[in-house]
């Protein structure tokens, strides 16, 4: 069985609705998986590095589970980044994370039809994946194909909004796991 590690970068999960419901499916679906909540192991901010560097050592496959923030990661996501991909870690010649696979699972707040050539944004969400393929190419790592879910705005959270979202998380989480479960359990694709 291959390490999943999923690296939650939500800057407050006891806030989410989305980005918790997805943890909380895949936690079930994925007993072994491990699971850093980045904004409960540091509330203060403040990194263990060694200890996010050796997650990241065992682990075969690792999820970037995150609300797509400005079109990228969110801040405390990329400040994890900064700090723990570093040169000689992630990338350079002594780097340690070549060959591992990497799957980003989002949640966007505007909805699909908004990321499209001539939706308003003007773009589809995979042109605002570039610098993540950049990442992975430099760190080595297999960028796989992303899960992610649009339309998981903050905006009017009713009682009924909410429980769309529940759904729609679920319905992520679902796709998620099986893309993992495949990844896993057939890791040449064959």
């Amino acid at each position: 069985m291959k390490n999943i590690l999923i690296v939650s970068g939500h800057p407050e999960l006891t806030h989410s609705v989305a980005n918790a419901t997805i943890l909380d499916e895949v936690v079930t679906a994925l007993p072994d998986a491990e699971i850093r909540r980045l904004d409960w192991l540091y509330p203060d901010g403040k990194f263990n590095i060694a200890a996010e560097q050796e997650s990241l050592l065992r682990a075969d496959v690792i999820v970037w589970q995150f609300p797509f923030s400005w079109y990228g990661l969110p801040g405390l996501m990329k400040q994890w980044l900064d700090e723990v991909f570093v040169h000689g870690f992630a990338h350079g010649s002594t780097a340690k994370l070549g060959g591992k696979k990497l799957l980003l699972s989002f949640t966007t707040g505007a909805p699909q039809a908004l990321y499209t050539a001539d939706g308003f944004f003007g773009h589809a969400i995979e042109e605002y994946l570039i610098p993540f393929e950049t990442t992975a190419k430099l760190c080595n790592l297999e960028l796989l194909a992303p899960v992610y879910t649009c339309g998981i705005s903050y905006a009017d959270r009713d009682a009924d909004k909410i429980a769309q979202q529940k759904t729609l998380a679920r319905e992520h989480a679902s796709r998620l796991v099986d893309l993992l479960n495949s990844v896993v359990n057939n890791p040449e694709g064959e």
